[in-house]
């Protein structure tokens, strides 16, 4: 595997590019295309190719880690229209697909290609993948949501001739051991602690969201976890809590995106009788304000007691995560069709 990028926070600083600053919700650097192409550009003559590209991914991580640590953190309790300034899903497009095997791996493409259509624009075709900084923030934005580091290395490029840019996100360890190949050449891994550390003294940094007026707010410990704007997660502990949970969720005006709940089974018990009842009655409730279930962590001992609710809902039998990769596109498919 390549080395190990130092945070190259000295370097962009002579170009006029502080790592911090740059978080001040900074949309350049992800939507438009002239900005990117220049970038591109002014970074691989001033610091070189390999560094130019550590740079971007840097940059890139930075601002999807921040955008998804704001929902992550913040969750449920006020109002996504009182957060303050930040998207609810990613400034950029990314539609994902979970792949079989072991450890948590991510295929997925950027459809609108902006990144690629400014190096194509100011450079013209390139021989290797460009979305340098597409990478960076898809890698931010998974290691949030996942609670892990993720790494995603574009494998295709439409400034290389390919038909599509699309990408692929490992654990760093799992592409160090030679099972991925990414077609933009060797792997580089990132400074994740040093990054995490940055967005964390900026998520810090900003002023305590206020409480919904009249409303109560979900805390840490309640048992919803939002995990992208349109896909929520909760996990099941009995009805009285989870149907508290979907009722709050359902007053909160900042649940009008949410088209898909994957409602988490694992580590609970349902008999036939009065637990397949209760969930039976959370589901309806997630029907009832318009949003999609998916139940998700079935164990072996559940599956008679859910025979007849995967007659009518989908049921996802493999981990949670491979579950919440599956609600992206659906989501995306019911934004689609609305």
């Amino acid at each position: 595997m390549g080395r190990v990028h130092q945070l190259l926070a000295q370097e962009l600083a002579v170009l006029g590019l502080d790592l911090r600053t740059t978080l001040e919700d900074e949309p350049r650097f992800l939507l438009d295309r002239d900005f990117l192409g220049s970038l591109h550009v002014e970074l691989a003559e001033q610091l070189g190719p390999e560094d130019a590209r550590a740079a971007l991914l840097q940059l890139g991580f930075l601002h999807g880690l921040r955008d998804a640590a704001r929902i992550v953190l913040a969750g449920f309790g006020p109002s996504l229209e009182t957060r303050g300034p930040g998207p609810t899903a990613p400034r950029l497009a990314f539609r994902l697909d979970p792949v079989a095997g072991d450890g948590l791996v991510l295929r997925g493409v950027w459809p609108e290609r902006i990144e690629a259509d400014a190096v194509v624009a100011l450079q013209g075709g390139r021989a290797h993948p460009s979305c340098h900084l597409s990478a960076g923030y898809t890698s931010g934005w998974l290691s949030a949501v996942f609670d892990a580091d993720l790494l995603a290395m574009e494998v295709s490029c439409s400034a290389a001739g390919a038909p599509c840019c699309s990408f692929e996100a490992r654990e760093p360890e799992d592409w160090a051991s030679g099972r991925a190949d990414a077609g933009a050449g060797p792997p580089r891994t990132l400074p994740f602690r040093e990054l995490r550390e940055i967005v964390g003294h900026h998520l810090d940094a900003q002023p305590l969201p206020a409480a919904p007026p009249g409303g109560e707010a979900f805390e840490r410990g309640s048992p919803v976890v939002h995990v992208w704007g349109p896909v929520m997660v909760i996990p099941f502990s009995g009805a009285e809590e989870s149907l508290r949970a979907v009722e709050l969720i359902g007053r909160d005006p900042g649940a009008r995106q949410v088209r898909v709940v994957v409602v988490d089974l694992s580590g609970t018990l349902i008999d036939e009788g009065f637990g397949a009842a209760a969930l039976e009655q959370v589901l309806d409730a997630i029907e009832t304000w318009g949003a999609e279930p998916i139940l998700t962590g079935v164990s072996p001992l559940c599956q008679r007691a859910i025979a007849d609710l995967e007659r009518t809902h989908l049921v996802i039998h493999k981990d949670l995560p491979e579950a919440i990769a599956a609600s992206f596109q659906i989501a995306q498919a019911l934004r689609r069709g609305t």
